[in-house]
């Protein structure tokens, strides 16, 4: 694998056969696990996963009519 640039960060693209074995799709993440001078493991990143599912857990229900609004979430 070939280290590239991508913006001010380094990148490494995954071969297609690794892609495929592993059963990675575009936007997953991963994450370090261990990480050494000659080799670094990595794993799939399941935090949201694992956060959306207590969340379900709870079985909250929303009001009628309720919509999400992105912008108002995040005006400061």
């Amino acid at each position: 694998m070939r280290v590239s640039k991508w913006g001010n960060s380094l990148a490494v693209r995954l071969p297609k056969a690794l892609v495929e074995e592993l059963g990675l799709k575009p936007g997953e993440e991963l994450e370090v696990v261990s990480a050494a001078p000659t080799r670094i493991a990595l794993a799939r990143d399941e935090r949201r996963a694992r956060a959306v599912e207590r969340m379900s857990a709870r079985a909250w229900t929303l009001p009628d009519g309720y919509t999400f609004d992105r912008n108002e979430a995040n005006a400061r």
